[in-house]
């Protein structure tokens, strides 16, 4: 009875000294680990290769690490559930209760192997492994107790999250393939998160054993392990009796395979700007990409019997201004015509393919509307004498066919009406980098491609005009974080753009019809740069802007390249690619609010006057657009033998005369028609006995240029003077340095021979009116 009471007692005050030890325990544990956590956080170093995505996550391109294993980063929410349940069944199921070290596993391995005398189960966490992953030692029981020591470091410096997202990133799987999302490409072929149960199963097998569990040469035993082990996962309850059977039926289907190579270009441009990035999210449409370069390989070996063997393609999806399609080159690996240069980065001369911008200022500033008359005749522009593409004029064009046609002269004249610097601005805003550094040597021949650009800026442009005027900075990746927006040309201008550059009836349609069948309506534009090295064509409709380029990277030019025949054949293809229904329906171009139709002039695109017979429709902008009144005819008082024609003070005052309408050409019209010889009604020559001088516009000398230097190498050498008059000009009267040389008619070429120095060149017409202007002779 004494001994009942005895126990008793002990029993009685063993508890309350039991719960104080516990808490005296717990709390040399808690202080133990702050003191570790504080003084000796667990070191880690990532050691990633870089990664690129397409917009649906699959692997476009990646990079080893620094020791050189395809180590790829991928998180837990991006690796298939079954993967992560099945690696702690396996490996450590008490992971996620335990501070990096399991007691319970190792007692249980330390008694077995002291029972068997040799190792026969081990007693390592996920956070030992771990440990020693990232530092591997040599076995032995003091690096034991330092791995021992390091999990618990590791416990506390980082979440059970964490930990295992580390240890699924560096599991060994032969070879220098070391992780799950190396593994899972290139032994699969898919994501992590694609993964079936029967796969998850493998991959979670052969960490443990990668060299007897090799894929090359123990496939069978891979296979039993696998089954085994799908087995095992079935018993414990993690998957039901039909995902067991399929699971069991699936054939191993593993090899390695090589690392996706989809966009080499745009990798390498990532991989470079963001270093240090183990993900880098792009917005690559696979579909959209694989198609579009199957194109442009099959058009490569059709224009390589032209000696082009170098193009580039970019795909902009205009609702997000994101870049959907990237092709640098017709082929990466195409060692002998240097593939690996990237067309869409590469600074080469745009043609005529900044014209559109131009146009679309000149809407703005009300100087132009689509129907108006613009001058394509011979000009010069201060030391700047420009010649159309095909080395011919047109006379009076539309705004439309001088766009349409790209026409060189009104794209210069007009710019330089806009101001360079309005239209360098512009640019600049648009991105455009060579041409905001080199902006202060550019001038008029920018506007022909006398500059530098890129594929990515021009296709940045044209999707700008797809947006209603607004430019905002294309994205590459989810890193391009700049976002802004900001009005580059007006919505009503980027209207009338549009409408003039889907015309189906332009010149640079392709000249096989079958190029542009089953094309959504588009709008485009070509450009050719100077001595054919380039060929551009952009377009862009509201949901996609395609920039194309062809030439060859070492600059030698081709005959046959052209915007409109080689590169517009290749961007309707690609347009036409991407829409997979022939009858898909595409919006229709929303007329802004703010621009109205108005009639004009057919002859002069203006406003018409009383004397206008033939009315058209015109696009304008209210309160911006010019309101010029037509002045395309002009009422003379001719003799009733329409022998002369009178002014007000020489009118016959008994009658004896009529009145009758000419046309009144500007007096580049009027040069530009009598040297092609190109028939044009003129008023007759005014009454020669008539002494009024009459005021008016001076001669325009236009030959020689003035302020120009000339350079004389013969004695002989003689100088053309030419000059523009108004109609009512009969005859010209020429000086040099104040000395008469001599009289012509007004459309006669006379020929001076120059003297070294200043030459001050003088030009009167028969109406007293007179100009001067002055040149360098050396």
């Amino acid at each position: 009875m004494n001994d009942h009471k005895f126990r008793h007692i002990n029993i009685s005050k063993l508890g309350p000294k039991l719960l104080i030890s516990l808490s005296i325990l717990c709390f040399v544990l808690f202080s133990f680990s702050l003191i570790v956590q504080f003084l000796f956080p667990y070191q880690y170093k990532e050691d990633y290769g870089s990664i690129t995505l397409s917009t649906k996550q699959e692997v476009l391109g990646a990079t080893l690490n620094s020791t050189d294993k395809w180590r790829l980063y991928t998180s837990l929410d991006d690796v298939s559930p079954f993967f992560i349940k099945a690696i702690i069944e396996k490996e450590d199921k008490w992971f996620y209760y335990h501070f990096g070290i399991n007691p319970i596993a190792i007692v249980r391995a330390a008694f077995n192997n002291l029972k068997s005398g040799h190792r026969t189960s081990g007693a390592s966490t996920i956070s030992m492994q771990v440990v020693r992953l990232l530092t591997p030692k040599k076995r032995t029981y003091f690096n034991k107790f330092i791995e021992v020591f390091k999990s618990i470091q590791l416990e506390l410096t980082f979440s059970k999250k964490e930990i295992l997202e580390i240890y699924i990133n560096h599991i060994p799987y032969g070879g220098n393939i070391e992780g799950i999302k190396a593994a899972s490409v290139l032994y699969l072929g898919k994501n992590p998160e694609m993964l079936s149960v029967a796969q998850a199963t493998m991959l979670s097998i052969i960490p443990n054993r990668p060299t007897s569990l090799s894929i090359g040469n123990y496939s069978d035993l891979l296979l039993n392990s696998r089954n085994k082990w799908i087995k095992r996962f079935y018993e414990s309850n993690l998957f039901d009796i039909n995902a067991y059977e399929s699971a069991i039926l699936e054939p191993l289907n593993i090899k390695r395979r090589a690392i996706p190579k989809i966009t080499p270009h745009l990798n390498r441009k990532l991989f470079k700007k963001y270093p240090s990035k183990k993900i880098i999210k792009t917005f690559i449409d696979i579909n959209y990409q694989l198609k579009s370069e199957q194109i442009v390989k099959n058009y490569a070996r059709k224009i390589a019997n032209y000696s082009i063997h170098n193009l580039a393609a970019i795909i902009i999806d205009n609702t997000t201004k994101t870049v959907i399609t990237y092709i640098g080159s017709q082929d990466f690996y195409d060692n002998n015509f240097a593939g690996q240069v990237d067309g869409i980065s590469a600074v080469r001369s745009p043609g005529s393919t900044l014209k559109p911008l131009i146009y679309g200022i000149g809407f703005d500033q009300g100087i132009i509307t689509p129907k108006l008359k613009l001058l394509d005749v011979p000009m010069d522009f201060g030391n700047y004498s420009p010649q159309n593409y095909d080395l011919h004029f047109n006379g009076a064009v539309t705004v439309e066919e001088a766009l349409g046609k790209s026409l060189n002269i009104p794209a210069v004249d007009l710019l330089q009406k806009i101001g360079l610097s309005t239209f360098l601005q512009k640019l600049e805003i648009c991105d455009f980098k060579t041409i905001s550094r080199k902006k202060k040597y550019l001038g008029l021949s920018t506007a022909l491609g006398g500059c530098g650009t890129r594929l990515s800026e021009l296709s940045g442009l044209y999707s700008t005009f797809a947006t209603e005027g607004t430019y905002s900075p294309i994205k590459l990746s989810t890193e391009d974080t700049l976002n802004y927006k900001q009005e580059i040309i007006s919505p009503e201008s980027a209207f009338m753009l549009t409408e003039i550059l889907s015309d189906l009836r332009r010149p640079d349609l392709p000249n096989n019809y079958q190029n542009s069948t089953n094309v959504p309506r588009i709008s485009w534009k070509t450009g050719t740069s100077y001595g054919r090295k380039d060929a551009w064509s952009i377009g862009y409709n509201k949901q996609f802007t395609v920039g194309v380029w062809c030439g060859n990277f070492d600059n030698e030019g081709v005959q046959e390249l052209t915007g409109a025949q080689i590169a517009t054949p290749l961007l309707f293809q690609i347009f036409r690619s991407a829409y997979s229904s022939k009858n898909q329906e595409i919006s229709s171009e929303k007329v802004p609010d703010d621009i109205n139709s108005r009639n004009v002039c057919s002859i002069s695109g203006e406003i018409p006057s009383t004397f206008c017979e033939h009315i058209i429709d015109d696009w304008y902008i209210p309160t911006v657009s010019h309101f010029q009144k037509c002045t395309c005819q002009k009422m003379y008082f001719i003799a009733l033998d329409s022998s002369y024609s009178y002014c007000s003070i020489c009118l016959p005052k008994n009658g004896g005369y009529k009145k009758k309408l000419y046309p009144n050409y500007a007096p580049e019209l009027s040069r530009y028609y009598s040297d092609e010889k190109i028939p044009h009604e003129k008023p007759p020559i005014h009454n020669p006995y008539c002494s009024k001088v009459i005021s008016g516009v001076a001669p325009t000398i236009v030959s020689p240029v003035a302020g120009r230097t000339y350079y004389v190498t013969e004695s002989n050498a003689k100088l053309s003077l030419i000059a523009n008059t108004s109609n009512d000009v009969n005859y010209l009267f020429w000086y040099i340095n104040d000395k008469f040389i001599g009289k012509r008619e007004k459309d006669a070429t006379f020929f001076y021979s120059p003297t070294v120095g200043k030459n001050k060149i003088s030009c009167s017409d028969d109406k007293g009116r007179n100009s001067d202007i002055f040149i360098f002779v050396k």
